[in-house]
């Protein structure tokens, strides 16, 4: 078995990290970081996971290198960069889920995030940790930076077009939509059940963080610089994300073009489905599994071009795929403790 520990356990990104790990046949979780939770017993905190055996650790008192072979780092910005390079020189395999090592300009993160980037060197080697796009680099990696939530599903409804010539690398367009659950445990004006409740509201427009890493994603697959307008919403559920992305459409793209080069794309994916021609996703099908679902529309009398991709935010979007990226880095089976079904209702 592989010893996995889980640092900033406590939050939903990390507790969802370790209750699918704790179904995951090849990994073992041996450590589950939190300073508030200190002691507690993880069912104690979430009864969910009654049985698990697993007590809350303090970082400051556990000695994570000791006692796992790869660590996923479920802690805010800032914190990944000041905790990676020890793990990563103490032989860990480090996967980091904040932001600190998916932007490879350190200028640029520190522009958006408004601290100093204090590991820049290890940026070059970070490998950013959406397989559908960078399977190839992740075998034997030993920091994976796994993308956001809403790049993830923006990148996979935009990367078959870009990468095929169907729409034009120039201005995409996002509109995206997330539940209450992305904007993590600690409780804030915003996702108050009075606020967030019967209420649908636009936030961080044009200034949201994941606009350079959507930016720097969609520019790599396009091979050209892509400006990107986004625009994401707060909906009154508690997981799950839908991410609309409007692109400029090649000239006499038929609709069963798109379908036909996205389908063949993402043929051999096991965790992604296109839809048929008119038949659009929902957050509710992809809801607690590792999948991405995707609609393709053609606006014909505007010549755009509209893939809408759902996931879930805490799964692919975030613990699920770190998951499946350490799959892939340990050479197991990419798709082994990921493969749940949703539940119908």
């Amino acid at each position: 078995m592989i010893r996995a520990a889980v640092v900033g356990g406590a939050g939903y990104t990390g507790i969802e990290t370790v209750r699918l790990l704790l179904g995951h046949p090849e990994f073992e979780v041996t450590v589950v970081t939190s300073a508030a939770d200190a002691g507690r017993p993880l069912e104690a905190v979430y009864p969910g996971l009654a049985g698990s055996g697993l007590v809350f650790e303090d970082p400051a008192d556990c000695d994570v290198a000791r006692s796992a072979d790869v660590v996923f780092l479920a802690v805010p910005h800032t914190a990944s960069m000041a905790l990676a390079p020890g793990l990563v020189e103490a032989g860990l395999t480090v996967i980091d889920l904040s932001a600190d090592f998916r932007l490879k300009n350190a200028a640029v993160y520190e522009s958006w995030y408004g601290a100093p980037h204090i590991a820049p060197d290890l940026l070059a080697a970070a490998v950013y940790g959406l397989p559908e796009l960078t399977r190839a680099s992740l075998p034997g990696a030993t920091l994976v930076a796994c993308p956001g939530c809403y790049p993830t599903a923006t990148a996979l409804a935009a990367a078959p077009a870009l990468e095929a010539g169907l729409a034009a690398a120039t201005l995409v367009i996002v509109d995206a939509k997330s539940g209450v659950s992305g904007a993590g445990r600690a409780l804030g004006a915003s996702s108050h059940f009075s606020a967030a409740n019967e209420s649908v509201k636009p936030y961080k427009v044009a200034s949201h963080r994941h606009t350079p890493e959507i930016a720097q994603t969609l520019s790599a697959i396009a091979g050209a610089q892509v400006s990107v307008c986004f625009a994401p919403h707060l909906v009154p559920m508690t997981r799950g994300l839908l991410s609309t992305v409007y692109l400029q459409a090649a000239d006499r793209l038929t609709i069963a073009d798109v379908v036909d080069a996205y389908r063949a794309r993402y043929a051999d994916e096991p965790f992604v489905t296109v839809h048929s021609d008119g038949v659009m996703p929902s957050t509710r099908e992809v809801s607690g599994t590792n999948r991405a679902h995707i609609g393709i529309a053609l606006d014909e009398s505007t010549g755009m071009l509209v893939v809408a991709c759902a996931i879930d935010n805490l799964v692919k979007g975030s613990g699920g795929q770190a998951i499946q990226c350490a799959n892939v880095v340990f050479g197991l089976d990419e798709c082994a403790g990921l493969t749940a079904y949703a539940p119908i209702v």
